[in-house]
């Protein structure tokens, strides 16, 4: 996923964030209020990790102008701030979630996956389609017989495919998913990830529409509780 982790402690800023590329996540730190609400409206990210007390601007006023702009990127609050009227305060502006510091990396990671699961309308803990699964929590997939675990890039752009089953992605969108500021795009990037998924999992894993990008099949998975 591509995150916006909004942090003005430097050392919680820097240990967050390499939690989080070393989980496969590409990031974009920012460390006060005002180009925190900027990158949010010029990005398109996946979650955004928001501190409350930034300089220049507020966290919880961050979130009020991005709902009012009507942005409804999941919202995960990062705060020391550990009343429960601070927590209601948020999650009645429309944040998604709540975690207290110091929190550990693990709860982290678990909150954002739900986040993630619940803005692309899956309950399963493990994101398919019928042809392909894959499990956040490890980075392995599955088709058919094959399985495999995936490098943090594979992973991203897997993960960015089944989010949407069906949906084209160009490849723009998916270095977006990929790579953070400051991370070099290596040349032909995502033709050289999609094919090193397809080696690992086969050459259906993933459809490619020439010119306009690249998709996994739409989901066909039974619908849970189906039949009963």
């Amino acid at each position: 996923m591509r995150i916006l982790l909004v942090e003005d402690d430097p050392m919680l800023g820097a240990a967050t964030l390499q939690a989080l590329r070393d989980a496969a996540h590409a990031v974009d730190w920012v460390r006060d209020g005002p180009t925190a609400l900027a990158s949010a409206v010029a990005v398109t990210y996946e979650a955004v990790l928001l501190d409350l007390g930034l300089p220049g601007m507020d966290g919880l006023d961050v979130l009020r102008t991005l709902r009012a702009a009507g942005k409804d990127l999941p919202v995960l609050i990062l705060t020391a701030r550990d009343g429960v009227e601070e927590r209601i305060r948020g999650l009645d502006l429309g944040a998604d979630d709540y975690l207290v510091k110091p929190f550990a990396a693990g709860e982290l990671l678990a909150r954002l996956r739900a986040i993630a699961r619940r803005k692309g309308g899956q309950g399963r803990p493990v994101l398919g389609n019928g042809v392909v699964e894959l499990d956040p929590a490890t980075r392995e997939a599955r088709a058919g017989e094959e399985r495999a675990r995936l490098s943090n890039r594979e992973f991203a752009l897997l993960h960015a495919l089944l989010l949407r089953p069906g949906a084209l992605l160009s490849r723009r969108e998916l270095e977006e998913r990929i790579y953070g500021w400051g991370e070099e795009v290596e040349s032909n990037a995502v033709e050289f990830l999609i094919h090193a998924i397809r080696k690992k999992l086969g050459a259906a894993v993933i459809q490619n529409v020439r010119g306009v990008g690249w998709r996994v099949a739409p989901d066909r998975t039974p619908a849970e509780g189906a039949g009963s």
